[in-house]
């Protein structure tokens, strides 16, 4: 079985990002629904995240690998991670750790064979009891083979899935009738996965037979170079998961240089900010090489800390866990006994990233001052009066005074300390506004007003 690429969603078309100043999603990818909601409270609300997405809940085929999730088989709520009850708590739970819940909805596609699921549903390919039969499938059941060709991406099958025919009213209804019910438990928004295999018509169809049409949406589309299907006609219907940034990260982090960084976003052709959700890595892309990953070490963790520093896009902080193979499935099937054990990395917790989040939470939208770099790869800059960032990618320590506009006073430095009345690690700026610090190689510096 071949990955199965994702998609994204996106938000109402009037107001696309996240509402209210915490915009850092939190993805626990294939963390059960239990283990999710002791997260919330333990660790996402408390360190500022404003959304936790959370794996596809549907039923689905058996097996260990972590893309059964991927291939449905009804819209039970029956999968590894957790049944119908233990999804609603955990609902509950992010709810009470002021944390809002995005559902990962697998909505192109069913499974690509027979068997029955894991929630004891019998089904065949282009034949899921109570939910969908032959004649809802999409015709060309081939794999897809021509990403030139728009019918071919969207009317044939990722990699052999049984391709939904959504432009057809019952199967959109059907799509929507699951999307409303993981609303009835609270949910506040939706990625969708495979966005890119189904006409951007017929995503904006099923969205609009929503309960609550505004709740947050974002697709996933991946931008393919000199290919019809792209990213912008999405834009309508919501957010949109921006690739070219995480691929651009990788380039500039693992190769390039940090300097060039000062016009990173729009200005490098990505989606307008308002309508994208940024990342470093997903599942996907940690998988391919195509993005970093956590095994860059530091060069990881700063691409996360400039990311959660710079004022594009809404930011996504991938959690996931180690693997040998491609295939391999969430240890312990998805529970987390405690972070950093079991092959479970915990990114979203490691300090640097996640002191970052309360960092973005307090500058909220104030602009970039007092951009600096040395030329190669070290850089700073303000985010107005509210907050200041220097990293240094080079293989030695930058020492420099930097100049600020931060009011005068000691600050809690983010990157090596937690914020607080017992901060261990504090930086002083003068009445002039400059900042004297000295930055190790791959390290950082950040801090906060108040």
């Amino acid at each position: 079985m071949l990955l199965i690429p994702l998609l994204v969603a996106t938000g109402p078309a009037a107001s696309a990002a996240p509402p209210g100043p915490r915009t850092v999603t939190a993805t626990l990818f294939q963390w059960s629904y239990d283990s999710v909601a002791r997260e919330c409270r333990t660790t996402l609300g408390p360190k500022g995240y404003g959304y936790v997405e959370v794996s596809p809940a549907t039923e689905h085929i058996q097996g260990p690998q972590w893309w059964t999730s991927y291939q449905p088989v009804s819209y039970r709520i029956a999968g590894r991670l957790g049944d119908r009850s233990s999804f609603a708590a955990m609902v509950s739970a992010c709810h009470g750790a002021g944390v809002k819940v995005i559902a990962d909805a697998v909505v192109n596609h069913m499974s690509a064979g027979s068997g029955t699921g894991t929630g004891g549903s019998s089904y065949t390919k282009y034949d899921y009891p109570g939910y969908y039969q032959t004649q809802d499938f999409h015709g060309c059941r081939q794999p897809i083979t021509n990403y030139g060709d728009r019918g071919n991406v969207q009317n044939c099958e990722l990699v052999n899935l049984s391709d939904l025919d959504t432009g057809s009213e019952y199967v959109r209804g059907r799509i929507a009738a699951y999307l409303n019910d993981l609303s009835s438990l609270g949910v506040d928004g939706f990625r969708i996965d495979a966005a890119k295999h189904m006409a951007a018509t017929d995503v904006a169809a099923i969205k609009a037979k929503l309960t609550d049409p505004s709740k947050f949406w974002v697709q996933e589309v991946i931008y393919g170079a000199g290919e019809p299907v792209r990213p912008d006609e999405y834009l309508g219907t919501g957010d949109v998961d921006e690739f070219r940034y995480a691929t651009g990260l990788k380039s500039v982090f693992s190769g390039g240089r940090l300097a060039d960084l000062g016009g990173f976003g729009e200005q490098w052709g990505f989606l307008p900010s308002a309508k994208a959700r940024s990342f470093v890595d997903n599942w996907d892309t940690e998988r391919n090489g195509s993005t970093l990953n956590e095994t860059y070490g530091s060069t990881y963790t700063l691409a996360n800390v400039f990311m959660l520093a710079w004022p594009y896009g809404s930011p996504n902080v991938y959690s996931g866990y180690s693997f040998g193979s491609t295939d391999d499935g969430p240890p312990g099937g998805g529970v987390v006994s405690a972070c950093f054990t079991g092959g479970w990395r915990c990114q979203h917790a490691w300090r640097q990233i996640a002191n970052m989040v309360g960092f973005r939470n307090a500058v909220g939208s104030a602009p970039v001052v007092n951009w600096w770099s040395n030329g190669g790869n070290a850089i700073a800059f303000g985010r107005g009066s509210l907050g200041f960032v220097a990293i240094n990618r080079e293989p030695f320590a930058v020492t420099q005074s930097f100049q600020t506009s931060l009011p005068a006073g000691s600050y809690c430095d983010l990157q090596h300390a937690d914020p607080g009345p017992s901060c261990a690690v504090k930086r002083t700026v003068g009445a002039d506004g400059r900042m004297a610090v000295t930055i190790g190689a791959g390290d950082a510096v950040a801090v906060v007003a108040g």
